[in-house]
């Protein structure tokens, strides 16, 4: 019997752990360059990018201030000229953002670029390069630039090729001058900061050292599991499942003469909740495309989405009305179940167990999935429902090996319902987080920082007040036996007051680091006393580095952007916090990289990055080319601590609003380089 079940929870694990194990993506965008002769005297130049899910590429023509336009840089034109802009083809986004107080148009999964060109000679050459913008919820890539170099004949009565560069040059400056210049300037090339040697010195390997021990991809996997077990675990406890165990287990104790089968099928019962939860798991996974929900948690009508049904769930945890399904669905796999026998009974008795319990286990559900749609998993769906059937099924499991188990166990009671209430405090909180995320993507300035503090202030307040007994619901008066409220629920309500109260001095800007991940970023507050702001105290890499090695300090580099909208928000939401900025500071060199600085170099380099070759042209270009070529990445924000010879101290951190997290990678920097 042992071995059965042995087996069978094997097979599961391993049917779900092999989803994890898909291999990462490499560049979120590809573009394709085509020509179209359109006519004797007309070349179209085609640029076709396909977009991955969750990121977006911005459209041409944006404000000086905003993110990386979409322009288009003609190198040389003989016998031909650019004639008009760059046009966009696809379908466009416009999307107002509250960081840069402006509205972004941005396109996703796929989008065409396409400059004309008038072909004014016998022959023709153009060459050039389209430079773009990439951003997804967390990071952006630096400015990227897409070549491209087409000889053809014009028409033969066309005369000789002349040189159109010089006016191509000055149509597109005119073309793009909304975009700003911006940076340091520059007294060497690349070229020769490379040949210094050691502060270019690539580092990738001692850096993915670093981030390999922190395993943070594991360690987010290990948690959507944890929490889908405990909230397994609080739906064993609804009133809809717990007086359903000793009935379920005594049937089938009863119901075989030799006690072993019937432990063998109470435990098969068990495996059965599990693999009906993992099944939805893996469908949902299998729907969500790998990071489909992933792309779904920016979406603003999702979260709307999200927001209204854990609303829903949480009111019908108070007892406003019951949650069920059509009596007729239950009866039916109940009929079945009874009409069979062997495993497809007992599949079956699973399956209307799940039918019957759907008014409790749905709305802990509705908030595992709205939860794991904010991870990067693929796997989070499959992993987080195990979890959630894996602590639903054992009770099954462990009172049928156990019977005597039972007689100790608590009985029904007014417990239960004081449980589902709490949850549905804990699901209305929740659900203001996702409301959040669509009142910053439209604007509506509906849930600023300060209201949304407000509002958490206010149910936590109300939870402490029904914990020790002051707030009574409908279904209390229904399961009330008189009784005044455990010691435990007192103090869950002490904890309950005291975290309302914790958040107060937020209402005036306290970082309030515990719901610094929920609560919208800090510069959404109209009403702040914390105004402290942290400024870089170099942008160029080798100035910066030598002044850490002259004061005796390590570097925190911040690969950054100035049309970065994560890179604002860290600013605003971390850096801001007094401790970060004492220690930012303080105690680093901080360096600010701008990977997007259109300065012009001194003269173009040409660099080979993964076999391929790359003209760096800009200070951006240069700082971009830095972050690859040492550091393994591209995607900003990124920041990175090391020593005044380069070498890193800690891990790198990118986007994540968390200020103690941020804190832990500045001072385990610090106190690697104490060392």
């Amino acid at each position: 019997m042992f071995k059965y079940l042995r087996t069978t929870i094997l097979t599961m694990l391993l049917a779900v752990f092999a989803i994890a194990a898909s291999a990462q993506g490499d560049m979120p965008v590809h573009f394709k360059v085509t020509k179209k002769q359109v006519s004797p005297t007309e070349l179209d130049v085609i640029f076709t990018a396909k977009i991955a899910n969750g990121w977006h590429v911005y459209s041409t023509g944006l404000p000086a201030d905003g993110p990386v336009s979409a322009t288009l840089t003609t190198e040389k034109s003989e016998g031909a000229k650019a004639a008009g802009r760059l046009t966009p083809r696809g379908k466009e986004i416009k999307q107002h953002d509250n960081v840069f107080g402006m509205t972004l148009r941005y396109f996703e999964h796929s989008v065409s670029f396409v400059q004309k060109y008038k072909i004014t000679g016998k022959t023709y050459r153009v060459k050039g390069y389209l430079e773009f913008g990439a951003c997804n919820d967390e990071n952006c890539m630096p400015p990227t630039q897409v070549e491209f170099d087409y000889k053809g004949e014009g028409p033969a009565d066309a005369p000789d090729a002349v040189d159109e560069t010089a006016a191509d040059t000055a149509a597109t400056a005119l073309a793009a001058s909304s975009d700003s210049i911006k940076g340091d300037s520059i007294a060497a090339d690349t070229t020769t900061v490379v040949a210094q040697g050691d502060l270019w010195k690539p580092v990738i390997d001692q850096l993915k050292a670093f981030d390999s021990g922190a395993d943070t991809a594991h360690h987010s996997l290990f948690y959507i599991l944890i929490m889908g077990f405990v909230g397994g675990l609080l739906a064993v406890m609804m009133p809809c499942i717990w007086p359903i165990i000793p009935m379920t287990v005594s049937f089938f104790l009863k119901r075989n003469k030799d006690k072993a089968k019937g432990i063998r099928d109470a435990i098969t019962y068990g495996i059965s909740i599990i693999v009906i939860y993992l099944a939805l798991g893996l469908i949902i996974t299998a729907i969500s495309g790998g990071n489909g929900l992933n792309s779904l948690s920016t979406n603003a009508v999702f979260n709307i989405f999200l927001f209204v049904l854990l609303v829903v769930f949480a009111v019908s945890f108070f007892g406003w009305f019951e949650l069920e399904l059509p009596a007729k669905w239950t009866n039916s796999i109940d009929n079945k179940a009874s009409a069979t026998s062997g495993l497809i009974s007992i599949f079956l008795m699973a399956f209307t167990l799940v039918l019957v319990s759907f008014s409790c286990t749905a709305p802990i559900i509705g908030l595992l999935l709205a939860e794991v749609s904010t991870t990067n998993s693929y796997a989070a769906p499959a992993v987080g429902m195990f979890g959630f059937a894996l602590a639903l099924a054992l009770p099954f499991s462990l009172f049928a090996m156990f019977p005597t188990w039972l007689k100790q166990a608590p009985k029904s009671g007014s417990w239960m319902n004081t449980i589902k209430v709490c949850l549905g405090f804990v699901e209305l909180a929740f659900s203001l987080k996702f409301l959040s995320v669509a009142d910053l993507a439209y604007g509506w300035h509906l849930l600023d920082r300060e209201t949304f503090l407000a509002l958490w202030i206010a149910i936590f307040f109300l939870l402490g007040l029904y914990l020790i007994g002051k707030l009574k619901f409908q279904s209390d008066a229904m399961s009330d036996d008189g009784k005044p409220m455990p010691v435990a629920c007192v103090m869950l309500g002490l904890v309950s007051f005291a975290f309302a109260i914790y958040m107060v001095p937020g209402l005036w800007g306290a970082p309030c680091k515990a719901v610094s991940a929920f609560a919208p970023p800090i510069n959404t507050q109209d009403f702040n006393l914390s105004t402290k702001e942290v400024h870089p105290q170099f942008t160029n890499y080798e100035e910066g580095m030598a002044a850490a090695a002259a004061a005796g300090k390590p570097v925190l580099i911040d690969f950054t952007g100035y049309g970065c909208v994560n890179c604002r928000k860290m600013e605003a939401a971390v850096w801001a916090d007094p401790q970060v900025s004492d220690v930012l500071t303080k105690d680093y060199v901080l360096i600010s990289l701008y990977v997007d600085d259109k300065q012009p170099l001194a003269k173009p380099i040409e660099v080979t990055v993964n076999g391929q070759k790359r003209t760096l042209r800009t200070v951006g270009d240069k700082w971009s080319y830095l972050q690859q070529s040492k550091f393994g990445a591209l995607a900003q924000p990124f920041y990175v601590a090391v020593d005044p010879q380069g070498n890193p101290l800690t891990g790198s951190f990118s986007y994540k609003e968390d200020v103690q997290a941020y804190l832990d990678f500045l001072n385990k920097g610090l106190d690697n380089f104490k060392k």
